[in-house]
């Protein structure tokens, strides 16, 4: 275990010792500072191109899954003993584990612990009122409890020891609230037909006009990609491992279903899902694509596109096939 795990059980066994005492309805002044300072450092998100400590989707039901599904999901684990460090529901969930395995099985690779669930996603400002269900409710400063918000002021979390995962009503004001889910009312990213169109002549030319239709991704957008990423080879696997038309890694590939990455078809239908998510979350098709090759969480640590040569000439490159150099 390393020093920061370390850290974070420690931190994990003060929330179970404060959670002992009657809740309290105080704090909001160090809740709204502390989701301030969280706010400030910018969602990092992790994901199997890229190194991160907090969440990222990574499947194609990721861009589609609702807070209603998140929550009834958790709710499957109602009943369940708390036991501390538990992440088999067979045996017991704490907080943290029972947020990580609702997530993880919708297809989000979220941080095992509490306070690093704090960082995941986006920030939800104005409070409660603003909160949806799914998101996720930190608590305390610095962060140590962690539960799932279902609507109408009340949460599923796993409290402490002796008791079972339940529905409670919110008793304080959260440190920090993060939204996982992708926002689908972001729009303006769906490129007008006119832009989804492919080169004469362009190989899989078909797969990148019907997969831009499907999930409204730019087809020249995807045309370009693979282009750059494998110079239209579905056979290609680059040192680090990625693999197909559209270097997808194994890890990725599972994770948004393709069976096999070698098989155009599959992999040209991941990688859209995939750019359709990064265009959703950060609105721009550069940060798109810098996602897309060092990981949604490279782009939100750095406030933009990452300061790795080979992420910016990847990013300079495909941009300027579309002429938006």
């Amino acid at each position: 275990m390393s020093v920061t795990e370390v850290q974070a059980r420690i931190s994990e066994i003060q929330s179970q010792l404060a959670l002992l005492s009657p809740p309290r309805t105080g704090g909001a002044a160090s809740a709204a500072a502390f989701a301030s300072a969280l706010s400030a450092t910018g969602t990092v998100g992790g994901s199997a191109q890229s190194a991160g400590v907090t969440a990222a989707p990574t499947t194609g039901s990721g861009t589609t899954t609702s807070g209603d599904a998140v929550v009834a999901e958790a709710r499957k684990y109602l009943g369940v003993p708390y036991v501390w460090g538990g992440t088999d529901p067979q045996k017991g969930l704490d907080c943290s584990g029972l947020v990580q395995l609702v997530y993880k099985n919708l297809g989000y690779e979220l941080p095992r612990v509490s306070y690093q669930q704090a960082t995941a996603g986006r920030a939800v400002t104005g409070g409660l009122a603003n909160a949806k269900p799914g998101d996720i409710l930190a608590f305390n400063s610095p962060v140590n409890h962690v539960g799932i918000y279902i609507g109408d002021g009340k949460m599923i979390e796993a409290p402490r020891p002796g008791l079972q995962v339940r529905v409670i009503d919110v008793y304080e004001t959260p440190t920090a609230i993060r939204r996982i889910l992708p926002d689908p009312s972001v729009t303006s990213t769906a490129p007008p037909a006119s832009a989804s169109r492919v080169a004469p002549g362009t190989p899989y030319a078909d797969l990148f006009t019907a997969a831009s239709a499907k999930y409204g991704v730019d087809a020249g957008l995807l045309a370009a990609v693979a282009r750059q990423e494998s110079g239209f080879n579905p056979k290609a696997v680059s040192p680090a491992g990625a693999q197909g038309l559209m270097q997808l890694m194994p890890a990725t590939a599972r994770g948004l279903g393709v069976a096999n990455p070698f098989d155009p078809a599959q992999a040209v239908d991941g990688a859209a899902r995939l750019l359709k998510a990064h265009l959703a979350e950060f609105g721009r098709v550069d940060l798109a694509l810098a996602a897309y090759n060092a990981g949604p969480g490279a782009v939100h640590k750095y406030d933009g596109v990452p300061p790795y040569a080979e992420t910016q000439n990847y990013v300079r490159s495909i941009m300027a096939m579309l002429g938006r150099g």
